[in-house]
């Protein structure tokens, strides 16, 4: 009785998201959690096979996941998304999970170039405001909605050879006091969670690539 209430005091039954990334890492997780609790997800990644395998997964849960492929580093490919998504929610979404980022090579602070840093502020902020600033007629026409941005530690202190990365965090975190209080009028809250070191993929790639820097 006790777990039964817990369930009905938690359902997303009926409520719409997107998750950016969600074919692995943390973002696959998050697809999983929303999903789990009955929520109709949407998700996109780089990969059409990698997307592909992740929906036959969700789809032998029961879980109502969507996808498409779509590179967040780019608007047009964003607008698209968004476009997409509105479609299949009939103009309406209550969740967004800006879940997407990646850590540039690792590089000690004089290395970076221009383009390293066009590249990590595009992925890791650009892409996410931009999606949010997509979202907010959805959610004003949904009634209610949540943006939760996916930050990290390194946007709080330092991480050795990530200056840039942290840059681009720490704007997230920032980014997202603003927001909270420019649409707290529209009823839409704005969150920020900061992982700490999540061994996913991605993040064994880019400890690597640093580690045979340093060699």
């Amino acid at each position: 009785m006790e777990n039964n209430c817990w369930q009905q005091r938690w359902s997303l039954k009926g409520k719409t998201a997107l998750v950016t990334g969600g074919s692995r890492g943390l973002g696959h997780a998050i697809v999983e959690e929303l999903a789990s609790f009955g929520a109709i997800v949407h998700t996109c990644c780089l990969d059409q096979t990698e997307l592909d395998q992740s929906l036959e997964e969700w789809k032998r849960k029961g879980f109502q996941v969507t996808g498409s492929v779509c590179d967040v580093l780019f608007k047009d490919q964003r607008d698209k998304l968004m476009q997409t998504v509105s479609s299949l929610f009939q103009g309406k979404l209550n969740i967004l999970v800006n879940a997407v980022g990646k850590p540039p090579e690792p590089k000690v602070a004089t290395e970076f170039s221009g383009e390293d840093i066009s590249m990590a502020m595009g992925i890791n902020f650009e892409s996410a405001y931009h999606l949010s600033q997509l979202s907010h007629p959805l959610m004003k026409a949904a009634g209610n909605g949540s943006i939760v941005f996916n930050s990290s530690v390194a946007g709080i202190m330092a991480f050795p050879g990530g200056s840039i990365y942290s840059a681009a965090k720490g704007a997230i975190n920032q980014v997202t006091k603003n927001l909270a209080c420019e649409w707290a009028k529209d009823n839409i809250r704005v969150n920020t969670v900061a992982p700490w070191i999540t061994m996913t993929s991605t993040l064994k790639n880019y400890l690597e690539g640093f580690k045979s820097k340093k060699a």
